[in-house]
């Protein structure tokens, strides 16, 4: 049987091998979820270079939220906070990389803020 980061990694290297194949031209927005925080990067594979960056760790976060960055509130915050920045740069349109998390809770509601902010996937 296979340890639990093992499984995870596998979910991970298909979904992003997927990605690769279907929308190679986008700039991917990656987002990974920590016990404690969340972190969001739009990374262009083409340059292997990150774009732009966001995390609840920032200085603009902190103190802002009662449950810490961990929380659906503070996931939303961190979308509009992404979508923004990447608008600024010119980036509109991006393929979303759960990096093998379930689609739903923080995950979710960092993807639907982002959507409402104006990027597209």
């Amino acid at each position: 049987m296979a340890t639990k980061q093992a499984r995870y990694q596998f979910r991970k290297d298909r979904s992003r091998a997927h990605l690769l194949k279907n929308g190679a031209h986008r700039p991917r927005l990656s987002v990974y979820r920590s016990l404690k925080y969340i972190y969001a990067q739009i990374i262009d594979d083409n340059t292997h270079s990150t774009l732009v960056s966001a995390t609840t760790l920032s200085k603009e976060f902190e103190g802002k939220f009662e449950a810490s960055g961990k929380s659906i509130e503070a996931a939303k915050a961190l979308g509009a906070v992404i979508a923004k920045k990447a608008l600024e740069k010119g980036i509109s349109e991006v393929m979303f990389d759960r990096g093998g998390r379930v689609y739903h809770g923080r995950i979710k509601a960092l993807a639907d803020s982002a959507r409402e902010a104006g990027l597209k996937f």
